[in-house]
This record gives structure tokens, C-alpha cells and sequence, in this order.
């Protein structure tokens, strides 16, 4: 995808608004500091509002590689999708990377993804095994929805410090996809898994997104 200065400008917006989630749950502010963050998204919401509606692009929506790095090459998706677009205002700032068969998100969890102290909510664990599993989709060239998907915590998963889920397809029957994959955490010496993922993908003729993208968009409140 080519740099447009809206794809620029979209991509800086999604950091900032990363950025300031991250800082009002990890760090205390006095109530005036707050209010005027809340009064200045509140104007900031507004001004964007008054623009036209966007609407999906299905070209847009489709796995696509970078260069070869020392962790493999690197593959991207599209800006908008909601864990590792690089414009989504809760993404979670992934780097993937396909290693042989495998595929890679290296992340670093922050302070907006807690769920118990010190560590990460299981939704968001989930959400992205869910997320990773999905590039296998585009190295395989199948498009498919998520049927199941099955996680199992082993221990807490860290934040503040890069951890890294993989993927890999591992059976096909029809239109089944099974994939499994875990979730390790590399900065420790003996690397130990975090979470382990099971997912099964049911593919569908890539027109079915075309046809799911064309549904009425809810009422502007």
C-alpha cells in the first residue's frame, strides 16, 4: 500500500490515540489534567464526525509482505484491522514476520492491556492469537472466518517486555483450517510458553467478504 498523506496521517492518529490510552491507565494525572483531556477528545470526536462516513475498501483487505528481515519476512494487513493496523486506535503495535512455515507477532503489551495486576487480560491474549492466526490465512491464500477458537493460559502473560506468538497451519480437510500456535515469552532464559491456541477456520469464497462489506452502515447517532 502507498503512502498517501491520509495513510500517514491515519497511521500518526492511531499511535497518538494508542499512546494516550496507555498513559491514562498507566500514570496519575490531577482531575484538571483529565478534564481537559476529556474535553479536548470530546471537540477532537466531533470535528471527525462531521466528516463523511468512510467505507471499507475490499481491496484493501488483504495480507501483503515487506522486506526480508532477520526475523523473517515481514507481512502487514490492512491499516484499519483492529489488533495489528497500524491506524487502529486499539491496536497493539505488532510486528509480524513469516519464519518457514510459521508465522510470528512480536509485541510488547502495555498498561491499557492489564486485566490482574502486573498482567495481561486473557481477552486480549485471545484476541491475539486470533489476530496472528489470520496472516496464516494470507500465506496460505484462503479466506476464511474464525469457527473456534480454544486458548489455554499456562501462566501470566507480561507486560512492559517483548513476547511472541506464532502460528502455523497444521490440518486440512474441505473447508476446515486447523491452526495452533503458542504464546512464549523470549526474554526469558529457558523461553517458557504463556499461552497455547487452537483455532479452526472455516473458508469461504473471497466474494463473501465483498458481500459483508456491502451491508448497510448503523445510523450516525
Amino acid at each position: 500500500m502507498d503512502m498517501t498523506p491520509d495513510i500517514a496521517a491515519r497511521r500518526s492518529a492511531g499511535r497518538a490515540v494508542r499512546d494516550l490510552g496507555h498513559a491514562l491507565v498507566g500514570h496519575d494525572a490531577p482531575p484538571e489534567l483529565l478534564s481537559e483531556v476529556g474535553q479536548s477528545l470530546a471537540e477532537l470526536t466531533e470535528r471527525v464526525n462531521a466528516g463523511a462516513r468512510r467505507k471499507s475498501d475490499p481491496s484493501n483487505y488483504g495480507d501483503h509482505s515487506g522486506a526480508e528481515t532477520a526475523s523473517g519476512l515481514r507481512l502487514a494487513s490492512y491499516d484499519d484491522r483492529p489488533f495489528s493496523g497500524l491506524a487502529s486506535p486499539w491496536g497493539l503495535d505488532l510486528e509480524v514476520h513469516q519464519r518457514g512455515n510459521d508465522v510470528e507477532g512480536l509485541v510488547t503489551l502495555r498498561a491499557a492491556h492489564e486485566g490482574a495486576p502486573g498482567r495481561c487480560h486473557g481477552g486480549i491474549v485471545a484476541a491475539l492469537f486470533d489476530d496472528v492466526f489470520g496472516f496464516i490465512l494470507g500465506v496460505i491464500g484462503q479466506a476464511a472466518f474464525t469457527g473456534e477458537l480454544t486458548i489455554r493460559y499456562e501462566r501470566p502473560a507480561p507486560l512492559y517486555r517483548p513476547i511472541v506468538c506464532r502460528g502455523r497451519l497444521t490440518e486440512q480437510s474441505g473447508r476446515k483450517l486447523w491452526i495452533e500456535g503458542e504464546l512464549v515469552d523470549i526474554t526469558q532464559p529457558d523461553q517458557p510458553v504463556v499461552a497455547r491456541g487452537k483455532g479452526l477456520f472455516i473458508t469461504v469464497d473471497p466474494a463473501v467478504f465483498a458481500e459483508t462489506m456491502q451491508l448497510p452502515a448503523p445510523p450516525a447517532d
